[in-house]
């Protein structure tokens, strides 16, 4: 367990979560937010999040939808402690729990996900960036690839199940390549943009296994009005959990 003095204990969503979260390392923000927001589940749906560390994006999910059952899988022991402490301090353990393993390994017991959703490492090239803190390190690069998360997330879909995924807008031709080749389709993408007249920084990409339907491009989401740091009217409500992000058809 990370110890007390390395944790926070922070609001998220406008407080209507709490969230222990390591110090130093990978702190949960607005990916984690808008992750969430974005998926569409029917009551009962079985939801799986791949490297949910503490569970900033597991939660905020099961609370859009009170009636879904939701689990984590986190191969970092100790944000898989901090992950369990929120499911209990939130008071969620009857239908979220977390699995300490690697997701990209994990296979289970029983039929199918309805929905796989993950914030893959956003880089894979070491030179691509400047070094992250060893302890932020496993939350932006990683020895896999974008195709293995994809690869993976597909493989726990029952049929007609959907994968969702948060990722810099540059690696959108990366994340469409992905889904054909683990034969998802009827994609759907939201690009997000920090202000409307500025490129997008961010993609959340949606695919049904098996779908056929043509990729659809929604209109851009955006965060900031033209004021310093005043986010627009939806993106307050998405941050907050109260509105949810259009990403089916």
């Amino acid at each position: 367990m990370t110890p007390q003095e390395a944790v926070t204990r922070d609001g998220f969503l406008g407080g209507r979560l709490t969230l222990w979260q390591s110090a130093q390392g990978y702190r949960a923000g607005i990916d984690a937010a808008l992750l969430a927001a974005s998926l569409e589940l029917d009551a009962g749906g079985r939801v799986v999040e791949f490297g949910c560390g503490p569970g900033a994006a597991l939660l905020s999910a099961a609370l859009r939808y009170p009636q879904a059952s939701f689990t984590g899988l986190e191969r970092d022991p100790e944000a898989a402690a901090l992950a369990a402490r929120n499911i209990e301090d939130n008071a969620l353990a009857a239908r979220v729990q977390v699995i300490e393993t690697d997701a990209l390994s994990y296979r289970a017991e029983e039929g199918g996900a309805d929905a796989v959703f993950f914030n893959p490492p956003f880089f894979e090239d070491a030179s691509s960036l400047r070094a992250p803190k060893e302890n932020k390190r496993a939350a932006w690069m990683n020895d896999t690839t974008l195709a293995d998360w994809v690869r993976a997330g597909a493989s726990l879909l029952a049929p007609r199940g959907s994968l969702t995924l948060i990722h810099r807008a540059d690696a959108l031709d990366l994340a469409l390549a992905a889904c054909r080749v683990a034969h998802l389709g009827s994609i759907v993408v939201l690009p997000v943009h920090t202000h409307a007249n500025r490129a997008a920084k961010r993609i959340l990409v949606r695919a049904v296994k098996a779908g056929r339907a043509p990729l659809q491009l929604r209109p851009g989401f955006v965060l900031h009005d033209d004021g310093p740091g005043q986010y627009t009217e939806l993106a307050d409500r998405v941050l907050r959990g109260t509105s949810g992000l259009a990403m089916t058809r």
